[in-house]
């Protein structure tokens, strides 16, 4: 009996299945069923689903309470491929996949959509097409050949399997839900903002700081409008290219502090206060929508709610159930610790190998104990700060770890030279080529902030410059190659914890929260451990590099840190 079926959902609400052999085409008669849950749970001996999006069917699944334990995703599958091919940017979908299969025209990909507030709608609009199965079997035995093509084929497999368990990861997080207290949310907002007043004004305290800022200007001034506050400090004798706090707070204005307050308070009022706990927080639950592999590197993003950018202070809002708890469970040091195991550097292997302080242990090697300029070394060659006493800190660390400096430095220049830069298991980061911004945008191509720079380039196109693409590509190797080993991470966590009532419920690219039982709360610790070192050996293969979590088991999650 095959253990691997593939599934195409029909337009009418049914769907095809059919058993797929060792090539991925059908082994067996394609069937037809009427209820698409029935169908999935009917056949417990499978024990992966070949789909065209995870996002299609997953959650109609979950919504009947049927849990696959692994899946294909032909459309995840399918930018993964183009990546390394060097066709970053073409069409995606599974449509788009058979044509060029078939030599047809290709078509384009439906558009993008903003989530709404407490939905538990797909990423793409509902006019996706439907394939056949049998299409759907041919895209998918195709991208089998083409992994056999690609220059290391068992870690590419290997990373598309570990995107399709993100994928279902992040599904099962978007039905889930992060536990909120929006009782605990509303004192918030009235300890930092005050009262609010009716008519859609400002609430008090935010009022106050801006009549302080229009008084040290002496007339009135709007500190939500960033024109009016540089105009002001033009008339006062002071130029300031932006209000930006770097910019500002060393100013020797009495306008200052309360503008730098009003600020950060205005950013919470705006990003999470009243508006948003009203759009995004339901029966305890806030929900974004979670979206594996959302940027090129790999990393999550949310579409909609900001679940990335939650605030030190509002974090107090989230809060386990009566009896349960929150396993908080956030890197050590990840980077540089990936760093260590993509270059096999054995001075930085052997330091990474520990579970202790890794840049302590480089200040003892490197920096005569000085841990801060071993920090800024190792910060410096991941992220490509190679000016001032980033390059002699870096000429230092280059002189311990040689291998593990020049393997960014490589990176780096495939970048700069606009050639195809891969992480350890095979995500690709696109050359740049001859276009310009407003083109990327008409495609569709999305920004990619590079923050050593300052800057923003366009994966596939000439937006800046080659030295910012090279600082991309440098820090692109090691990110991207922890967002793969991340995956990994979650796809063993999931598994650990199929037999208990926790629940995965939060991620971003070095923490992880699993919502569980106080009484599960030591197993969920163990379970973190023992994932990341499976992961660690399956992304990496044997090497003596560890990574370790700092876990705390707490009842909110502000007291995590």
């Amino acid at each position: 009996m095959a253990d691997r079926w593939a599934l195409a959902p029909a337009e009418d609400g049914g769907v095809e299945i059919a058993p797929l052999g060792p090539a991925g085409l059908p082994a067996g008669p394609v069937l037809r069923e009427a209820d698409l849950a029935a169908a999935v749970r009917g056949r417990p001996e499978v024990t992966r689903w070949v789909w065209r999006s995870t996002s299609e069917v997953y959650p109609r699944l979950l919504a009947t309470g049927v849990r696959v334990e692994r899946c294909y995703d032909i459309e995840d599958a399918e930018t993964l491929l183009l990546g390394h091919e060097g066709r970053y940017g073409e069409p995606r979908s599974a449509a788009a996949a058979l044509a060029r299969l078939r030599g047809g025209p290709v078509p384009p990909d439906p558009p993008l959509r903003s989530a709404e507030p407490g939905s538990q709608s797909s990423l793409f609009e509902p006019q996706a097409v439907h394939l056949p199965l049998a299409d759907l079997a041919e895209v998918y035995a195709e991208q089998q050949r083409r992994h056999d093509r690609t220059a290391h084929p068992e870690r590419m497999r290997l990373l598309t399997a570990a995107e399709s368990a993100g994928m279902l990861v992040a599904t099962e997080m978007n039905r889930s839900g992060l536990p909120w207290s929006a009782d605990v949310h509303r004192q918030v907002l009235h300890e930092l903002l005050g009262e609010r007043y009716a008519g859609g004004g400002e609430p008090r305290r935010l009022a106050e700081l801006a009549d302080e800022v229009s008084a040290a200007f002496g007339r009135r001034v709007r500190p939500d409008l960033p024109a009016d506050v540089i105009k002001a400090f033009a008339q006062a004798g002071i130029r300031i290219g932006s209000t930006r706090r770097w910019e500002i707070e060393s100013i020797d204005h009495p306008a200052v502090k309360p503008l730098i307050e009003y600020k950060k308070l205005y950013r919470i009022r705006v990003a999470h206060g009243w508006s948003w706990l009203q759009d995004w927080v339901r029966d305890g639950r806030f929900r974004p929508e979670f979206l594996a592999g959302g940027t090129v590197t790999g990393r999550w993003v949310t579409n909609g709610g900001g679940a990335l950018q939650i605030p030190k202070v509002i974090r107090r809002a989230v809060v386990a159930d009566p009896g349960w708890r929150l396993v908080v469970a956030d890197a050590d040091q990840m980077e540089p610790r990936v760093l260590a195991a993509i270059s096999r550097d054995p001075g930085l292997m052997e330091v990474a190998g520990r579970e202790g302080d890794l840049y302590q242990s480089v200040s003892d090697r490197a920096f005569s104990g000085d841990r801060a300029q071993a920090k800024l070394a190792v910060l410096g060659a991941v992220y490509g700060q190679t000016s001032g006493d980033g390059l002699k800190n870096l000429a230092a660390l280059r002189r311990r770890f040689p291998r593990a400096v020049a393997y960014v430095d490589d990176a780096a220049r495939a970048g700069e030279e606009g050639r195809l830069v891969r992480t350890w298991l095979g995500r690709t980061c696109p050359p740049a080529v001859t276009a310009d911004d407003d083109a990327a945008e008409e495609a569709g191509i999305p920004a990619v902030e590079d923050e050593a720079a300052g800057q923003e380039w366009v994966p596939g196109y000439a937006s800046t410059n080659a030295r910012a693409r090279g600082r991309f590509a440098r820090n692109f190797v090691v990110q991207g190659s922890a967002a793969d080993w991340a995956l990994l991470l979650l796809a063993a966590l999931r598994k650990a914890c199929a037999d208990m009532a926790a629940e995965l419920v939060f991620f971003q690219h070095d923490e992880v929260i699993v919502h569980c039982p106080e009484k599960e709360a030591e197993a969920v610790v163990t379970a973190i451990r023992e994932a990341a070192d499976l992961a660690g050996r399956l992304t990496f293969g044997e090497t003596p590099v560890r990574f370790p979590f700092t876990t705390a088991v707490v009842e909110c999650y502000a007291d995590a840190k």
